[in-house]
């Protein structure tokens, strides 16, 4: 292994860590979604899963389809750049949506004692247009910062390189998610119960400000 083979290794698993950490996009989701409908951790770390891989395979797809076509790494940075705007817009809609969405559920609840059955519809399609917004949503640095350096190394180079960003990247989403949950475990929100989904939305809407805005 050469030693630009092994900077590159180290460069994708320390970007894959803090390029996680830093976007809040990648795990307040989960959390404040479970929270929110009383998930098993089981299934929001396997929703978490489902999403990170589709986001993670969205730029990697794009990245080889690239390099097979040998196109300039700027023209798929401004592909990436076009499909992080449309994720963020996603997020923010999202993220509206289902705090009004939880505004008029707890209305229903309030003066109905029951919510007609939509929040079992609701169920349904939250888990889906989540993995949609993540498969939209672009990892930024992997094409230009890691994917074509390491082709210049080797087609074996490419696919390690690759898989560790990936592997480093699901791993930090989980690890967020799960400590996340279990701090929130300890905390008595009893009170606040009957706003939780529309908190949930709200955070989801500001982490795609976020993303929008300030660059997350």
């Amino acid at each position: 292994m050469t030693q630009e083979l092994q900077l590159l290794l180290i460069t994708a698993a320390s970007v894959g860590f803090f390029h996680t950490l830093m976007g809040p996009d990648h795990y307040l989701p989960f959390i404040m979604i479970g929270k929110a409908r009383e998930w098993s951790l089981r299934k929001v770390i396997g929703l978490t899963l489902l999403c990170g891989v589709g986001h993670i395979l969205s730029s990697v797809v794009l990245g080889f389809f690239g390099i097979a076509l040998q196109v300039q790494v700027a023209k798929l940075e401004f592909i990436e750049s076009f499909r992080g705007n449309l994720a963020a817009w996603a997020f923010i809609a999202f993220g509206l949506l289902y705090t009004l969405w939880g505004i008029r559920h707890w209305i229903k609840k309030k003066h109905h004692g029951h919510s007609h059955g939509k929040l079992n519809d609701s169920r349904n399609i939250t888990p889906w247009v989540l993995f949609i917004i993540f498969a939209l949503g672009p990892c930024e640095p992997l094409i230009p910062v890691l994917m074509y350096p390491a082709v210049a190394q080797s087609t074996s180079a490419l696919i390690l390189v690759t898989s560790v960003f990936g592997v480093t990247t699901l791993l930090t989403m989980v690890a967020m998610v799960v400590t996340s949950t279990y701090g929130l475990s300890f905390i008595n929100i009893k009170k606040y119960e009957h706003l939780s989904h529309s908190i949930a939305g709200m955070v989801i809407f500001l982490s795609g400000l976020a993303m929008q805005f300030l660059g997350l």
